[in-house]
């Protein structure tokens, strides 16, 4: 039975990878031809990654080799909602402009793809290289249907395959599973790392309400050394991370451990959260209270880091999934579902003997800018305008404000049929906020219209703002990174204007600053 359901899978492999080619060819067709819709959809991304067609979710396999950023994702090339997972495949020079390559993993006898990570094996300790250059190794979850479907709690397992020609093609491990499943429902989403003062390699994945901890000599032989969670929590863990960071000015180290939280996140629904400790190549020694949040808005989830990006490059860089579990499969979109966050550059910090994490769009996106218009020092009282009579609604707004004793500060985009979304700063509250109420369409999701606030109760004397508005969605970047808040929206018509409201309470206008930010497709 076993070796017939091989068959049919190694059969039913070949025969979508022959499609899937063909669809490209089709797609590069469309690209090279008259047609001018790609990528011009209906509430499209214009500077965010998007699959071409069809259904994608969490980032995985994210690792860097010979001048590529390799973006693995959760993708589904037959649907728009979510079906039995492949990972789909990306490059980029520079995380900005992204060029699609095949689907890199299909399904097979022993289940589905989910969720996992990539690393380069430098020293070619699995023995899977070929001797020419270090192997690839993707490292994920094999998700077993029919296991899922008769109620048993080993459905779930760890398995890698590996790549010799810089990830165009992988190759399953025959001794697949890795790490067998040992009676845990949830048990997925392995993100591995080499861990250089033990010369072992980690892995960190999720087991339902915690997360558990692996090591292995050679990314196939693996030993279980321990777990980390918060006692009663309920909530399903996801899409782990663990790494190391200097803080801020210091040769201080420490390490970070992210999660996302399937539920009952800070605005409802999914988010990524974080804890930070110490790790000393077996346990993760953190506050297990202290769980704080990489974004306050409902729309990044699963956002993991890139592995070997070089040291002397030295930036922790993450990226996540642009929507929420809520109503991601629901959001008013045809030919494809779902997009990518910014790129974005982790940094470590302390004050008050405690450490947070800010998070800020990468360099790199300054390749993206183009005319601006500056906006001088003022006092401001009522609504006032800013220039933003482009032809597309794709802007980076930097604005600096003296935080007004009372009140709030809201910057507002709308459109000619009253439709708006909202960000700004409420005083009294010490809260940022997003507020998508009137954003637009919101009748798939009883929880989509709504207002949403990131806390900003730390010491801070201006309101700093970075604003990323695309086609469909809005991220804001407070206090040099320190609050995050992304969001995601479909006006029925495009937004053309964008204004200051400061009512009711005088405003200064420190500076500001407007540019306007072209397409990557």
């Amino acid at each position: 039975m076993i070796a017939m359901r091989y068959l049919y899978f190694a059969c039913f492999t070949l025969l979508c990878f022959a499609c899937k080619k063909e669809s490209v060819t089709e797609v590069a067709k469309e690209k090279s031809g008259e047609a001018n819709d790609y990528y011009n959809e209906d509430h499209r991304p214009q500077f965010h990654f998007s699959p071409e067609a069809n259904w994608m979710n969490d980032p995985n396999g994210m690792v860097f080799y010979e001048g590529e950023y390799h973006l693995f994702y959760q993708y589904y090339p037959d649907s728009t909602v979510w079906g039995p997972m492949h990972w789909g495949h990306a490059v980029s020079p520079d995380m900005v402009s992204w060029e699609h390559l095949p689907i890199a993993l299909y399904p097979d006898g022993l289940g589905y793809i989910f969720s996992g990570s990539a690393v380069i094996d430098w020293q070619n300790t699995s023995g899977l290289g070929d001797g020419k250059e270090p192997p690839m190794i993707a490292i994920f979850t094999h998700h077993n249907m029919e296991g899922e479907r008769n109620k048993t709690n080993v459905f779930q397992y760890q398995s890698i395959a590996y790549s010799n020609d810089r990830g165009r093609t992988f190759v399953k491990y025959d001794g697949n599973p890795v790490v067998a499943n040992p009676g845990i429902k949830d048990f997925r989403d392995p993100k591995v790392i080499w861990h250089e003062a033990s010369k072992k390699w980690i892995m960190v994945f999720a087991a339902y309400d915690k997360v558990r901890i692996y090591n292995s000599p050679n990314l196939i032989d693996w030993t279980f050394t321990s777990e980390f969670g918060i006692p009663g929590d309920k909530r399903l863990w996801e899409c782990p991370d663990l790494f190391p960071m200097k803080v801020g000015g210091t040769d201080e180290e420490k390490w970070v451990l992210i999660t996302s939280i399937q539920k009952e996140a800070p605005n409802g629904g999914t988010a990524t959260s974080y804890f930070v400790g110490d790790f000393d190549g077996s346990n993760f020694i953190g506050d297990n209270k202290n769980q704080k949040w990489l974004d306050y808005g409902t729309d990044n989830y699963a956002m993991v880091s890139w592995a070997d990006v070089p040291e002397s490059d030295g930036r922790r860089l993450a990226l996540g999934w642009m929507s929420n579990w809520q109503y991601a499969q629901k959001v008013p979109t045809e030919k494809w579902r779902s997009a990518m966050t910014l790129p974005r550059t982790l940094t470590l910090h302390k004050t008050k003997g405690d450490y947070f994490l800010r998070s800020l769009p990468v360099k790199e996106l300054t390749e993206l800018e183009d005319e601006s218009s500056t906006v001088s020092g003022q006092t401001l009282n009522g609504v006032f305008e800013l220039p933003s009579d482009y032809d597309h609604f794709l802007y980076k707004l930097e604005l600096s404000f003296e935080k007004p004793p009372k009140g709030m500060i809201e910057v507002r985009f709308s459109n000619d049929v009253d439709e708006s979304l909202s960000v700004g700063y409420s005083i009294a509250e010490k809260q940022y906020f997003i507020d998508r109420t009137f954003a637009g369409k919101d009748d798939f999701s009883d929880v989509f219209a709504d207002y949403h606030v990131g806390d900003a109760s730390y010491s801070h004397d201006q309101v700093d703002m970075v604003i990323y508005t695309d086609v469909s969605s809005v991220e804001l970047f407070a206090d040099q990174g320190q609050c995050v808040m992304t969001d995601i929206f479909f006006p029925t018509e495009p937004y053309n204007k964008i204004e200051i409201v400061a009512e009711n309470n005088d405003v200064n206008l420190i500076k500001g600053k407007v540019t306007k930010l072209g397409s990557i497709w």
